[in-house]
């Protein structure tokens, strides 16, 4: 059985697994959840009880969770394939690092932000989180910029992509769709996503999220329903159906 990711919609941090997938080339399926309609349903709750994506049953079918979590699996698959690398190694300390960074700093920055989104916010509330959020967010870049000055290549680590840069493509993102600032203000951030934005896997996941004619995809084999993935999980009661 070939693994399947549970991608959230719209702009969900499990755009960066679908990249990685992509990247590695093995088979692969998808499931499309969208959010916060079928993320908080008693049959996703049932793979995952936080509501979050994404969600990853894998071949054997055990389930998932949490964007580390899947990208190290999806990596320890492929340790031939140059995006991640053997546990124990300086170079997977590295990797490690900078997902830790990129999850507890970068992607956190966007909490305020996304909070008066998905909330009834207004007045002083509303401003006071928004400024809050663009604070967190401009710091958060301020300290890339810095990172990717001081690195010795294109990529998060380097001369090479690894699974950072994929995790990197699903939550830069954010900072368009939230207007926080001009991309000529961190120019060392603006070229890495140029560099994404180019990048076919990259461009196959942006196909999967917006619903359009998909490029060629050696590994992609399709997507399956929810009640498919509730199936195929193990261990997982199916939640009980209205009569």
């Amino acid at each position: 059985m070939s693994p399947i990711l549970l991608y959230g919609i719209p702009a969900g941090c499990s755009f960066g697994s679908i990249v990685a997938l992509e990247w590695i080339g093995r088979p692969y399926r998808l499931s499309r959840i969208s959010m916060p309609g079928v993320v908080t349903s008693d049959a996703f709750l049932a793979l995952n009880p936080v509501a979050e994506t994404p969600a990853f049953v894998t071949a054997n079918g055990d389930v998932l969770t949490e964007s580390l979590a899947i990208l190290g699996h999806i990596g320890a698959q492929a340790l031939d394939s140059g995006l991640a690398f053997r546990q124990g190694s300086a170079d997977f300390d590295r990797l490690n690092r900078m997902l830790g960074w990129l999850n507890t700093t970068f992607f956190n920055a966007f909490g305020a932000l996304w909070y008066v989104y998905e909330h009834d916010t207004a007045g002083t509330e509303k401003t006071a989180l928004q400024e809050y959020g663009r604070s967190k967010v401009l710091k958060a870049h301020r300290q890339l910029e810095a990172l990717l000055e001081r690195g010795d290549g294109p990529w998060l680590l380097g001369a090479r992509r690894t699974l950072a840069d994929a995790y990197f493509a699903g939550i830069a993102r954010w900072a368009d769709y939230h207007a926080v600032f001009e991309p000529a203000a961190f120019p060392r951030i603006a070229a890495l996503r140029a560099r994404l934005a180019d990048d076919a896997g990259v461009r196959f996941a942006q196909a999967i999220e917006e619903n359009l004619p998909l490029p060629a995809s050696s590994a992609f084999e399709g997507h399956v329903s929810l009640d498919d993935v509730l199936a195929s999980a193990r261990g997982i009661a199916m939640p009980a159906r209205a009569i």
